[in-house]
């Protein structure tokens, strides 16, 4: 009885009965609270779909470029991006593109709505590129992931379109390609001019290349092609490499291998993850290393130039865990200086000889550059006129003499065609 009059006590007292309900109140609330989230969390991983983008995924930079494009128009919070873009007047033109900022976004894409979230780490970097770290999370609802193919597709085709009809040099960064300037418009292959047939040569090659993937693989043989083009400087090799990846559509990495913080291990991964459709060059290859005949002396003096080594050249070119689907292209003005371990067939497939100009090249760089009724006959009095003054000489010289007479009458061009030889004098 003593028990059931105090309970009876405690439940007529105005004060326990106010706790009892807050408690109770209280309670409610995180229950209620509790279940919000844990409904939340079911209905976002059952009937939303998630992609997260970090900054240093490739297709990064294609969504950037697509939220501009799509999304820009439908918020108010926008960060700018400043780029240049070359037209084909040659001037280079500032563009300014307006992207959503950091923070929440919502963006319709077709019957959907997608939720766009892009958040920054202040004190966390990107140490290839030395910024803040970055990532955008698309939200949507459903289950279908078909939509972020689309979405990442059309980024995609968006950022070929904007490239197109020009070719992209690359340069190494860290472990990593960057893109070295603006794109520069395509060079027509035809504006290059070498003796006959060499040319078509490598170009048809080249394609068949390109177009036989399958018989390499069949036949258990590496799909991946080197060429080598050496001769003297001013003839147009790096010229001509330029203008057959335009033709190509293929863009074009640049390694130097005399820079001091290149090594075997970081050649090797450059070269495993290069773009795909690129070429890699490698410029003035003779400069790079010492030949394994060369004196004690001439060794000497390259000693401490560099920290590639040769065998992990050779290995990258075509060792164990050199890539494929890969064409390489080196250049040289002295062939002689070249280990013979490095130019052998599977590391350089073709060799081409790019020298001086012969008669039929000097007649067709005329006509490029002068026309007229007797253009043709010109030609060959040119031609005829600067080799009985000099034999070795390169297109770059007849070019040069061009150039200071693009305005100038042909006859004018024809009577002062000595003057190429004192340029090279000069020069």
């Amino acid at each position: 009885m003593i028990i059931t009059d105090y309970i009876s006590t405690l439940a007529d007292n105005p004060y326990f009965g106010a706790g009892f309900g807050l408690f109770g109140v209280g309670f409610g609330a995180a229950l209620l609270r509790k279940s919000y989230q844990t409904s939340l969390i079911l209905f976002r991983r059952h009937y939303m779909i998630t992609l997260e983008v970090p900054c240093r995924d490739k297709s990064y930079q294609w969504l950037l470029q697509w939220m501009t494009y799509k999304g820009a128009k439908q918020t108010q919070h926008l960060s700018v991006e400043t780029s240049f873009e070359q037209k084909d007047s040659g001037h280079v033109k500032t563009k300014y593109d307006f992207i959503p900022s950091i923070g929440t976004h919502f963006f319709r894409y077709g019957r959907s709505w997608i939720k766009v979230e892009r958040t920054r780490e202040q004190h966390t970097l990107d140490l290839h590129m030395g910024t803040p770290w970055e990532t955008v999370e698309l939200t949507a609802f459903g289950r279908n992931k078909q939509m972020f193919f689309e979405i990442l597709e059309e980024a995609r085709q968006m950022a070929l379109e904007r490239h197109e009809g020009k070719t992209i040099m690359y340069t190494a960064l860290g472990s990593e390609w960057r893109p070295l300037g603006h794109p520069r418009r395509k060079r027509p292959i035809s504006s290059v001019i070498l003796d006959t047939g060499i040319s078509d040569k490598i170009m048809d090659d080249c394609q068949e290349f390109i177009s036989t993937p399958s018989w390499y693989i069949d036949r258990g043989i590496p799909y991946r092609r080197g060429y080598l083009l050496y001769g003297p400087p001013g003839c147009g090799k790096s010229s001509y490499i330029t203008a057959l990846a335009g033709e190509l559509g293929f863009s074009i990495c640049v390694l130097n291998l005399s820079e001091r913080s290149l090594s075997d291990d970081r050649l090797n991964h450059l070269l495993s993850v290069a773009p795909q459709q690129s070429i890699i060059l490698l410029e003035d290859i003779d400069a790079a290393f010492t030949s394994r005949e060369d004196t004690a002396q001439q060794k000497a003096a390259f000693e401490g130039m560099n920290r590639v080594t040769f065998s992990g050249l050779l290995n990258c070119l075509d060792g164990v865990a050199s890539t494929e689907a890969r064409i390489l292209f080196m250049t040289t003005n002295y062939i002689d200086r070249l280990d013979p371990a490095l130019i052998r067939p599977g590391r350089v497939d073709l060799q081409e000889y790019i020298g001086w100009c012969s008669r039929d090249q000097i007649e067709k760089m005329y006509l490029r550059f002068y026309d007229g009724e007797n253009a043709m006959s010109e030609s060959r009095v040119f031609s005829d006129k600067v080799m009985s003054f000099q034999t070795d000489i390169s297109p770059a010289q007849i070019q040069g003499y061009f150039m200071l007479h693009k305005h100038s009458d042909p006859k004018d061009v024809l009577d002062n065609c000595e003057m190429i030889c004192k340029m090279r004098k000069k020069g």
